[in-house]
């Protein structure tokens, strides 16, 4: 087993009891290594260590918790495993810069730390050449989007180089209707001048008055149709191929046959790949 796929699976027992206290001594005696070990291997494949991780982690959580149920702070610390609300308060603030009740209350825009998962290039496993694609069609009512734009990116790698890759937290932690961030290929008319055509944005009620990180715009979006393009659920380490077929699929596509032409007036959106319910975009459309 490679050190990726240790680390891999070490992360996945972190999710599944993120709700529990987790130690190193934990992690050591359920993966059998010594706690310098597993220690070293962390820092090694993610560069951080597993208790900044784990702690990190359950902050997140907590902190999603607290934007989107009514629950008591005292509840909240005691369900992520902190001994004192003082203890669970303290490390809140230090790591959001907000103390939990006030974001409880104002929701205010903070980075929230989103696992990063890697793959031994070595597992990838070819997709199967017949790949199921599945189209819906999608109204979308007039809506604001927060986004951060980049400089000259036009998909996502160049993107993260560009701006870097916790945006997302950032975005994940301001409540939309649509339960995620989205990424967007602006069309001409919303691109500023010497910025970039592909942003992360979050889609937010057209009535939004909550706070606006810096460094980040506001456009409004139309009422607008979209079809819908989900491919089939795929292995993470795919992800690569998984877009590639979806993108394959969409060229090929007639929107014709369902009485529709492509719009070039609106975004494209690209939801996060994730392997569970296949890639997915939507492509605007008009009649």
């Amino acid at each position: 087993m490679s050190k990726i796929d240790i680390v891999r699976n070490m992360q996945i027992f972190i999710e599944e009891h993120i709700e529990h206290k987790i130690t190193l001594v934990d992690l050591a005696n359920n993966f059998h290594y010594s706690p310098w070990h597993i220690s070293r291997l962390f820092q090694e494949v993610l560069n951080i260590t597993p208790g900044d991780y784990i702690r990190k982690l359950k902050l997140s959580k907590s902190a999603m918790k607290l934007r989107d149920e009514k629950v008591k702070i005292i509840d909240i610390a005691s369900e992520y495993g902190y001994e004192s609300v003082d203890g669970y308060q303290r490390a809140f603030l230090k790591e959001f810069g907000v103390n939990p009740y006030e974001y409880s209350r104002n929701n205010k825009p903070i980075n929230l730390f989103i696992p990063f998962i890697k793959y031994d290039k070595k597992e990838k496993h070819h997709m199967k050449e017949t790949n199921y694609v599945f189209i819906s069609v999608v109204e979308k009512e007039e809506r604001k989007v927060i986004i951060k734009r980049g400089i000259k990116a036009n998909n996502y790698m160049d993107y993260c180089e560009e701006v870097g890759c916790d945006i997302w937290g950032i975005l994940t932690s301001i409540k939309s209707p649509l339960g995620e961030p989205v990424c967007l290929w602006l069309p001409k008319k919303y691109v500023k001048e010497g910025t970039s055509i592909y942003v992360q944005g979050v889609e937010v009620p057209l009535d939004y008055q909550g706070e606006i990180p810096e460094g980040f715009d506001v456009i409004t979006l139309p009422k607008s149709t979209y079809l819908k393009f989900i491919g089939e659920p795929f292995l993470e380490e795919n992800y690569g191929e998984a877009i590639k077929t979806l993108w394959e699929a969409i060229d090929k596509f007639n929107p014709q046959s369902l009485g529709y032409r492509w719009d070039d007036k609106n975004p494209r959106i690209q939801l996060e790949p994730i392997g569970k319910r296949g890639y997915i975009e939507l492509v605007p459309v008009k009649i």
